[in-house]
């Protein structure tokens, strides 16, 4: 079979932002990050640049719920500087980030088992998915928002592999809380750095913090759009309870309590550029909601 040239106009991304495809929920777990620099080509399978090293700091990763990432920076990299590794912790109430020098991947394991700290840094960091090997909408519109927010903030911004939702590119992520952002305009990036900067969410292009499951995820969407803070700290989990398979009550800061269900879409076209149709996705429906 031939390989049709790709077309941004037609690729994933754009064609679920013509279908209205919800954001709501879709941030992939990860409670921790390991973010590895890697100046060479990536390949379609971020960890197979480690070489030998990529099961064993797969396994260790998933030893501690960190999720593997490799970045770059925008543009040309000076090869006289040296590489970097990042650990980074997203868990509420927990969240740090510590950087150090990578001078072989298997500092990594040490990293991850604890006995390499690093400096910790106050700074924000700002991953965003250019993983064209992945798939190219992600590299196509991802790479835009690299350079707009590389401009702005040069020592906070990386591009980064693969990290879930490719048909909601431009993807980025937004460490230490791991909020997870999709579908917004290129100059939008800094208007959503900007609010982290005071802490706050912006609902619009939000699809959930890694941190928290799905469902939960879903009910903070929910909460806010019924007029919640959009403060990032004011919608923590409290309780949780499964109703049965598909339904949850979830119990919100602020005196929110919000019920919801999923259930299994099918849609009638490719979900990324490497599939095939029809895709199926998620979808959170509200059942009830009590505010405060």
């Amino acid at each position: 079979m031939t390989q049709l040239p790709y077309r941004p106009e037609t690729g994933c991304a754009a064609n679920a932002q013509l279908r209205g495809d919800d954001l709501m929920a879709t941030a992939p777990p990860a409670q921790r990050w390991l973010l590895i620099e890697c100046r060479e080509a990536w390949p379609r399978q971020a960890l197979a640049a480690l070489g030998e090293l990529a099961e064993p700091v797969r396994a260790a990763c998933a030893e501690i719920g960190a999720r593997p990432a490799l970045i770059r920076r925008y543009g040309r990299s000076d090869p006289a500087q040296p590489r970097r590794w990042g650990l980074v912790d997203s868990r509420p109430g927990r969240e740090s980030t510590r950087w150090g020098e990578l001078r072989s991947y298997a500092d990594l394991l040490d990293v991850l088992a604890g006995s390499r700290q690093g400096e910790p840094s106050p700074e924000p960091t700002y991953l965003v998915c250019t993983h064209g090997r992945h798939d190219p909408c992600c590299a196509v519109q991802g790479r835009p928002v690299a350079a707009t927010l590389a401009t702005a903030y040069p020592e906070r911004t990386w591009e980064c592999s693969h990290v879930g939702g490719d048909r909601f590119a431009p993807n980025l992520v937004v460490l230490p809380h791991s909020l997870y952002y999709g579908h917004f305009a290129v100059l939008g990036a800094l208007d959503l750095v900007s609010l982290y900067d005071k802490r706050l969410l912006a609902p619009e292009y939000f699809r959930g913090r890694s941190t928290f499951s799905p469902p939960v995820q879903a009910a903070q969407h929910f909460a806010l759009a019924a007029g919640a803070s959009h403060e990032v700290e004011q919608l923590k989990p409290l309780a949780v309870k499964g109703i049965d398979a598909n339904r949850w009550e979830v119990s919100l800061a602020g005196g929110y309590v919000v019920q919801v269900s999923a259930r299994l879409v099918t849609i009638e076209a490719a979900l990324t550029c490497g599939s095939t149709a029809p895709g199926q996705a998620r979808h959170f429906d509200l059942e009830r909601l009590v505010s405060p």
